[in-house]
């Protein structure tokens, strides 16, 4: 419920922060059920500048998008982040219209790749402004001029509050956190609306008593958006308090992956979401948009590697031309589409299993993993494995062989070709007492296997393992 007052308030903060003049001509993007709608249309008609109803032939393309500005001489455009992102995909120098002087972007994280390009093609020309905020703190809250010689360590700053608008960043307890600390982002000031219509609960819950104002009606409203300072008091948003999933027992912020994911110099656009695999444990899936052309499928897990941990890469990476929208321009989680793990990409040539040792634990793993084939040199987590199916995979193991080993044993050798030898150097010191065929069988693969190793990797067997050798 956002009460007049809030709006009025809202109408002239825009104004002075956009410089909105008489002599503008302003797109109206958004649908009128949005909010953002309000944006576009009351700050243009409050000064007398001239609003512009778009057209649905105009969102055709982001060429008849940017042609269309052009002969309608627009000045201001306000758009939802994944949007202008698309934009930016195909931007080449000199397509953006002469006329516009200021792009509003908002709704969504923005990539810092896209920053990048923008920065490169368009410079300062037009003005390029990231806003933030929630609905019940009346459209926007926060802003930041993007300029052409900001760069952006990680995320890009959704800046500080516009005119009447108090921002707090807290920890759990209520309590402000020093510059740099993540904490949950409060909004406060003439902005707040009066809370969810028939609802009371859900109003206090998130309508706070104001903790820092002599104003007992006070009241501060609590985003769940997690943010933090940056040393020149700009905030940082770093994702949703409520986006935090649960892996393998380990506590994920999505966000952080998605942040980790943008600033690979081929990635445009990444949207990492959790959901449950074959086996109905949560996995990450990362949804991403090619800066140009797609990494090789080994790229970015070896990249991620170097910033985060093992259990926080997704197990599986789905590229798309474009992220699903909702009718209010922001990317909708719920319809990208299933990932199907027949698919995965494998930056290697596949190699069939030779041995009976290997073609029997590729059955066990495609029995595992639900896929059709497996390679020798495929690696296990690669094709989604995790602990928990490694635990599984040392059961069919101990079933299959009547041994024990280790769980670590599948993360120090994660491929058929190297579990292998693992494996039948366990079985073989298991086993060598024993007069019959199973020596032979054994000794034969172990063969095969070691002809198939480099001398380096003979080597570091020979002092890593320790077995009974047959006498």
């Amino acid at each position: 419920m956002v009460q007049h007052n809030s709006f009025v308030t809202f109408t002239h903060a825009a104004v002075e922060t956009y410089e909105v003049s008489s002599t503008d001509r302003v797109l109206q993007f958004a649908s009128i059920s949005f909010d953002a709608a309000a944006e576009e249309i009351y700050p243009c008609l409050t000064t007398g500048a001239t609003l512009v109803l778009r057209s649905d032939d105009m969102l055709s393309s982001v060429t008849n998008f940017l042609q269309t500005c052009h002969e309608w001489q627009l000045t201001v455009l306000d758009l939802p982040t994944a949007y202008w992102q698309q934009i930016v995909v195909e931007l080449a120098a000199g397509t953006l219209p002469d006329s516009l002087r200021l792009v509003i972007i908002g709704g969504e994280r923005v990539s810092p790749e896209a920053v990048k390009t923008w920065q490169m093609l368009v410079g300062n020309s037009p003005r390029l402004i990231n806003t933030y905020g929630p609905t019940e703190g009346t459209v926007v809250a926060t802003a930041y001029t993007i300029t052409a010689d900001d760069r952006f360590a990680q995320e890009v700053p959704i800046g500080g509050a516009i005119a009447n608008v108090q921002t707090y960043v807290l920890d759990q307890h209520g309590q402000p956190v020093p510059v740099g600390v993540p904490g949950e982002l409060h909004i406060g000031g003439m902005g707040l609306a009066r809370g969810y219509l028939t609802r009371p609960a859900l109003t206090a819950e998130r309508f706070i008593a104001h903790p820092f104002s002599e104003d007992t009606q006070a009241r501060l409203y609590k985003t769940g958006d997690l943010v933090r300072y940056l040393p020149d008091r700009n905030l940082e948003f770093l994702g949703r308090i409520d986006q935090q999933v649960k892996i393998r027992g380990f506590r994920v912020e999505l966000g952080e992956i998605e942040t980790a994911l943008a600033h690979h110099p081929m990635v445009q656009g990444a949207v990492v979401v959790a959901r449950p695999d074959v086996s109905g444990s949560q996995q990450l899936i990362a949804y991403l948009i090619a800066n140009n052309e797609a990494p090789t499928a080994s790229t970015l897990p070896s990249y991620l590697k170097e910033s985060l941990p093992a259990y926080m890469i997704p197990s599986m990476f789905v590229w798309l031309d474009s992220f699903p929208l909702t009718p209010s321009g922001k990317i909708d989680r719920k319809v990208l589409p299933e990932p199907d793990p027949s698919q995965r990409t494998i930056d290697h040539e596949f190699v069939a299993p030779r041995t009976s040792v290997e073609k029997q634990l590729a059955q066990i793993w495609c029995d595992l993993l639900k896929i059709e084939q497996v390679g020798i040199y495929d690696n296990f987590f690669e094709l989604g494995g995790h602990s928990l199916l490694a635990t599984q995979l040392l059961t069919r193991i101990r079933h299959e062989y009547q041994i024990e080993m280790a769980l670590t044993v599948i993360f120090e050798a994660p491929t058929i070709a190297e579990f292998t030898v693992k494996l039948t150097l366990a079985i073989g010191g298991n086993e060598h007492n024993k007069n019959d065929d199973s020596d032979i069988v054994y000794i034969t693969d172990l063969l095969d296997e070691l002809d198939e190793l480099s001398d380096d990797m003979v080597d570091q067997y020979a002092v890593n393992e320790t077995y009974s050798q047959p006498t």
